[in-house]
């Protein structure tokens, strides 16, 4: 039997005219090839890859015989030529083909003429079909790449048609070269036609307006002709929203030998802060630290709780705002840089979800100067006057840095609006969250700051090959795989807006409506919110004082164990005396532990009595002789239990969300020990609530029977529903009737009606500030569709015959290409959007003609090629949609497991009725494409489909 050709591949990458060639080593060949590449070869390669497009039509026509076969033979200006045979891939056949090579003609751009892209630059033994590159590009970009199990399987394919490669392996080694290579001649090719649509915009000359590069990242935050439209009548907003994010499972792993060097940079640009840009925030913020380290060390601690300065909320607060999240990092051990040169990323995300640039982590830790480097970065890009609302799961605490060591100046934190993201709110103190949580706070809207994850979500299926990649290739795949996600998220902006109208209407209706039921003046709520706000926020009293009752607390709270410590003790003695026991030993060990136990609590009794001063001694007796006080701060003991307990859970149930989107092997242990975790605090939890609940009723009898002070306000108990989503508005947070009731309590503490107005009345403040945000944002994508299309205009008249000299049919069938792209998201926006209203007066026009939208939407609407049973009415019942069971990118196969940790950890980010949200949103879902970036990136739309025929059925 005919095994069919076999094809030789050598490894040369370079020759030489030189008899005897000096021998290099492995690393210099690799580095004189990167360099050969970057600065040589991809260079000229752009050019004639855009004019073979532009002949092939996109790949369509391509490896037609005349083209697949052409050469350009013998060099005819004399130069010294060599002849190279190269093994050519397809898709179903490998070719041998010979190639002329002199310094006129270079292999590459040969290779290139012909519909491949080679191994090498010099001398290629393989050269790869375009379109199977392409494929590959595509298919990589929609699920994890994998290299490895691709080349093995077209290997396989081939050999199964008598292909035959001499050596194993050979494909893949130098597949993996020519596929990168190929991506970044995409990725410049794009670039340089980025480029001549940016040079023939006519405002040119825009004066204090946010960059170029931020307008092309956002067309919603930054894609305005002014940004000061809008901005003037309306409510105090921040301009625009970014939060802030680190991801610490997006890590690279050390190299096992030790080695020190790294990978050569790639020529393109990418997103990522330049490291001597972080490097010198780090060395700044040392150097500030150390300017005033010494003064602020030596200084006592006040023994009066104060504000530090520029800040609305006391040090006490802040403190255990700090010491929440230390304590949860602690505990999560994010990285190690032992193991680990590149710990993780932090990137800096609008509230579209549009990434501005990122950061490279190679700290242990999530150190505040990347932060501050990406601020300063943005900071660079805007006008003076421009301000930013910042989410940021900490944002207290950098706000407290900033100020406490002027990091940033006055001018700069002025315009800064700090806020802490929705699903981290509940590591903070209540004080905190009433000034920083964004459902609090002035200005934010309906934004949620959680970008960020939803960004992490879409490239988990990076993690395992990026943590044995080179540093350099692991950011330019992380670059690649942005911009695929900015090319999604473009066309999907009409319907976010949409969405997001639609809901934000749906709650303000409902706001209104149940606000006007209360029939409350809307100044007094105001008046009110005020009123709680100042203070709630305000310094405690003095320590010494708030030391002497904890220590009573404390006291009570020892003899109520030591009572339960003894008739555990008596009831084993009696168990013992028994006269069947099923095991002595084991109630013996039970008698010898629980009297250790008592022992070390009768201990630690006897300690806090004998600290306790001859005041705080006659308190005490008044506490125990007080049944209502007695009972008040048993109750307020527990509920502080509670809400530590609940945060506990709260942190694991992060970590297990993230350990599950890692799919990392080594995390598996963890990502069990935390759900086992979980599970095992919930009936802890749930039995503190049941003897809360039960300590509120006794305040509530006590009360009715005026056994308590006549101010005395009963406090809210604590429903089991819903306990474990910790939403803002939660009475959890609350300490309404344990603390020392004034005389003449206020609306907002003692009338329930009062406290469920001011909730709805902020509710309503929320939809409005989103509503006015939604119109501009309307308006702005507008204009920059109107701005975009006319630069398009214009570069396509300069590449035309009627301008120039000479037409340019290649650059004209690509921005041709660009102009019927534009028209296809113009199509989609403008059907989007008409329901919502501009900020300010549009023209009706959108740029493109009416004559090209109808030929575009005609185009949509008319199908390449005509399924016959796509008329069969009878068969529907019986075959199966076509692709509807495949996972779309970003889903994860275990949607069960997914939709409880969303129904359990992201409750408080989606809290609206999804039944309502889906019929709303049903008539939409057939008239967009989808490809557009939804806003949970694992709640796709065949997915929405599934579970309206849930509700529906």
């Amino acid at each position: 039997m005919d095994d069919g050709p076999v094809f030789p591949f050598s490894d040369s990458i370079h020759f030489s005219n030189d008899a005897g060639p000096r021998r290099l080593t492995s690393s210099q060949k690799r580095a004189n090839q990167w360099r050969r590449w970057s600065e040589d070869v991809i260079p000229r390669m752009i050019v004639p890859y855009l004019s073979y497009l532009q002949e092939t039509v996109s790949l369509r026509h391509a490896n037609m015989p005349a083209i697949r076969h052409r050469t350009d033979g013998e060099c005819r200006t004399g130069c010294k030529t060599r002849s190279i045979k190269v093994a050519c891939v397809f898709f179903d056949a490998f070719e041998e083909i010979t190639i002329i090579a002199c310094p006129c003609s270079p292999t590459p751009l040969q290779l290139l003429h012909c519909g491949f892209f080679p191994c090498v630059p010099v001398a290629p033994s393989l050269a790869v079909d375009l379109r199977l590159l392409e494929f590959v590009r595509l298919l990589f970009l929609r699920q994890s790449p994998n290299q490895t199990a691709w080349c093995d399987a077209l290997e396989t394919f081939l050999d199964g048609m008598q292909y035959k490669l001499r050596l194993k392996n050979s494909l893949r080694h130098r597949f993996s070269n020519v596929f990168h290579w190929y991506q970044v001649l995409i990725v410049l090719a794009q670039d340089y036609i980025s480029t001549l649509v940016v040079g023939s915009r006519k405002d040119g000359a825009r004066v204090d307006q946010p960059s170029d590069y931020l307008r092309s990242r956002c067309p919603l935050c930054f894609g305005g002709n002014d940004w000061r439209n809008g901005a003037r009548d309306s409510l105090p907003m921040p301009d625009v929203i970014v939060c802030i994010d680190a991801c610490f499972t997006q890590k690279r792993s050390a190299n096992p030998r030790g080695a020190t060097g790294s990978d050569p940079p790639n020529p393109t640009p990418s997103f990522f802060l330049p490291t001597d840009d972080v490097k010198a925030m780090e060395d700044f913020v040392e150097r500030c630290r150390g300017d005033r380290w010494q003064a602020r060390t030596s200084r006592a601690e006040p023994d009066e709780d104060s504000y530090e300065e520029g800040m609305r909320i006391p040090v006490s607060v802040l403190n255990g705002c700090g010491d929440s999240f230390i304590a949860a990092d602690k505990k999560r051990e994010k990285a190690s840089t032992r193991f680990f040169t590149d710990t993780g990323l932090m990137a800096l995300v609008c509230r579209h979800d549009r990434v501005l640039w990122i950061a490279n982590l190679t700290s242990a830790g999530e150190k505040q100067h990347y932060a501050l480097a990406l601020l300063d970065r943005l900071f660079k890009h805007i006008p003076t006057q421009m301000t930013i609302g910042l989410l940021y799961d900490i944002g207290c605490q950098l706000e407290r840095s900033c100020r406490k060591w002027n990091f940033l100046d006055d001018s700069t934190l002025s315009r800064i609006a700090f806020a802490v993201a929705v699903f981290h709110a509940y590591g903070h103190q209540w004080a905190c969250q009433i000034v920083y949580h964004p459902r609090k706070r002035e200005g934010f809207g309906l934004s949620d700051g959680e970008g960020c994850e939803r960004l992490w979500s879409f490239l988990k299926p990076l993690i395992p090959s990026l943590r044995v990649s080179g540093s350099n290739q692991r950011l330019f795949i992380l670059d690649t795989q942005i911009r695929h996600l900015d090319s999604k998220s473009l066309q999907g902006f009409g319907h976010w807006l949409h969405r997001h109208w639609i809901h934000c209407q749906s709650k303000k209706n409902d706001a209104l409506d149940r606000l006007h039921a209360l029939e409350l003046d809307e100044n007094m709520l105001r008046v009110e919110w005020k009123a709680q706000v100042d203070h709630q926020t305000r310094p405690t009293p003095r320590q010494s004082r708030n030391k002497a009752a904890e220590v009573i607390t404390i006291i009570l709270a020892l003899e109520k164990t030591l009572q339960t410590q003894e008739a555990s003790i008596r009831e084993l003695e009696m168990q013992l005396h028994a006269v069947c026991v099923p095991n002595i030993g084991e109630v013996n060990l039970q008698l010898v532990d629980t009297r250790s136990r008592y022992k070390k609590t009768a201990d630690t009794l006897r300690r806090h009595r004998a600290a306790l001063g001859t005041e705080d001694k006659v308190n005490l007796e008044k506490m125990k002789k007080d049944i209502y006080l007695t009972v008040r701060l048993n109750a307020r003991a527990i509920k502080t239990r509670i809400r530590d307990r609940l945060r506990q859970r709260k942190f694991e149930l992060e970590r297990l969300e993230r350990s599950y989107r890692a799919t990392v092997n080594a995390e598996c242990k963890l990502h069990a020990n935390t759900q086992h975790s979980i599970k095992r605090r919930e009936p802890g939890i749930l039995k503190l609530i049941t003897t809360y609940n039960g300590l509120c009723s006794q305040l509530q009898s006590l009360i009715q029977q005026r056994r308590a002070p006549p101010s005395a306000v009963p406090p809210h108990i604590i429903p089991r529903d819903g306990i474990f989503q910790l939403d803002v508005d939660d009475d959890i947070w609350q300490d309404v009737g344990l603390d020392d009731d004034p005389l003449n309590p206020p609306a907002w503490l003692s009338d329930d009606k009062v406290r469920n107005g001011i909730r709805l009345q902020l509710e309503a403040d929320w939809c409005n500030e989103e509503e006015a945000r939604l119109m501009r944002e309307r308006a702005v994508l507008q204009e920059w569709m109107l701005a975009e299309w006319d630069s398009m205009q214009t570069a396509l008249n300069k590449a035309g015959a009627s301008v120039c000299k000479f037409a340019d049919p290649v650059m004209s069938f690509h921005l041709g290409s660009r102009a019927d792209e534009l028209v296809n998201i113009c199509i989609i926006w403008r059907k989007k959007v008409q329901c919502i209203p501009c900020a300010w007066p549009m023209i009706a026009s959108w740029g493109p003609s009416d004559e090209a939208l109808v030929q575009a939407a005609f185009s949509q609407a008319r199908s390449s090629f005509r399924d016959e049973d796509d008329d069969d009415e009878s068969l529907e019942g019986d075959r199966e949609g076509d692709g509807e069971s495949d996972l779309e990118y970003g889903e994860i196969e275990d949607e069960e497991l997914m939709d409880a940790i969303e129904e359990i950890a992201l409750a408080d980010e989606y809290r609206y009725d999804q039944n309502k949200e889906l019929v709303d949103d049903l008539d939409d879902l057939d008239d967009i494409d989808n490809d557009f970036m939804p806003s949970s990136p694992i709640k796709s739309l065949h997915k929405r489909r599934n579970m309206l025929n849930a509700v529906n059925f």
